[in-house]
């Protein structure tokens, strides 16, 4: 099943030169998550030629603008083109009056219906699932409520080993039973036993997405073991004491975190527009954490 993430913005208050706030498109098994959604969105979506229509879910992470300021455009825009299939958006509460206001003062009555689920940003809890993922929300300390999102693939069912299924000519209608992992008593008195027709499916791949946040523990046990862990990195650590005073994390202290959880990879990025080339960061998050990858724009990461 096709799990991966492509990158839209990476930068954190401001853009800078090929660089925009952040936002990111998920696609699990061609269902599309957008996970945040700054200024110049669906400019990004356009020019990496990913199709606005196919996204039906939205999850924002806080309402500081780097992070949903693109969110009415995009809205706008999917109105206008046409769209009569619902969004369902997962955010804090105030988005729903926020965008309703700009909405009525712009005259605007979209064909298609907004559906709000509000996140509650002081307890983690599963805000969605269905048969390709569950979502749990991840409570961050930034400088106003702040949840992060990690998105867990279902157990996929059974794999059948259809040669020997062919040779043996079991009946192609118990398949799905084997699937499921059931074991069969056929009518003649013969037993089928599940693990003798098919193997184990692959392990649930999860992304955790931890935007705006204080290096604190306290997340710790909502990322553990993840497959890609997502972690801002706004600067470097010789300027732990502006991270601290802005409620972020410095690309050392991202490294340590992934470190800390077991995570299997790391992608950094929410960087400082202070920084025109990216290498530094980079550098001194693999000096804990080699495996760790810049979130460039444009560029998508298998899970």
């Amino acid at each position: 099943m096709k799990f991966e993430v492509t990158i839209l913005g990476s930068s954190s208050a401001t853009p800078v030169y090929n660089r925009n706030p952040t936002a990111q498109l998920l696609n699990c098994n061609e269902k599309f998550y957008l996970i945040d959604c700054a200024e110049g969105t669906q400019q990004q979506l356009i020019k990496y030629g990913l199709k606005a229509s196919k996204i039906d879910y939205v999850f924002i992470s806080h309402l500081h603008g780097d992070h949903y300021f693109g969110l009415i455009g995009l809205l706008s825009s999917m109105h206008l083109n046409g769209r009569i299939k619902p969004l369902y958006i997962y955010a804090p509460k105030a988005i729903k009056e926020i965008l309703e206001l700009q909405f009525r003062y712009s005259e605007t009555s979209l064909k298609y219906e907004l559906v709000y689920f509000d996140i509650d940003p002081t307890q983690s809890a599963v805000i969605f699932q269905n048969s390709d993922v569950t979502v749990e929300t991840i409570i961050l300390n930034h400088r106003i409520p702040c949840t992060g999102f990690k998105f867990t693939e279902k157990k996929r069912l059974r794999k059948l080993l259809i040669n020997k299924l062919e040779q043996e000519n079991i009946p192609i209608e118990l398949y799905p039973l084997l699937k499921r992992g059931v074991d069969l008593s056929l009518p003649n008195g013969d037993v089928l036993l599940n693990a003798d027709y098919t193997t184990d499916s692959a392990a649930p791949r999860s992304y955790a997405y931890c935007s705006d946040t204080l290096y604190d523990e306290s997340y710790f046990d909502s990322i553990r073991n993840c497959d890609t862990l997502y972690h801002e990195a706004t600067f470097l650590h010789e300027m732990l004491e502006r991270a601290n005073e802005t409620h972020h994390t410095t690309a050392l202290q991202a490294a340590q975190v992934a470190e800390i959880v077991g995570a299997k990879k790391l992608l950094i990025g929410h960087f400082s527009s202070r920084y025109k080339t990216l290498s530094a960061l980079l550098d001194e998050a693999r000096t804990i954490f080699p495996d760790t990858e810049l979130a460039l724009e444009g560029n998508t990461y298998e899970i």
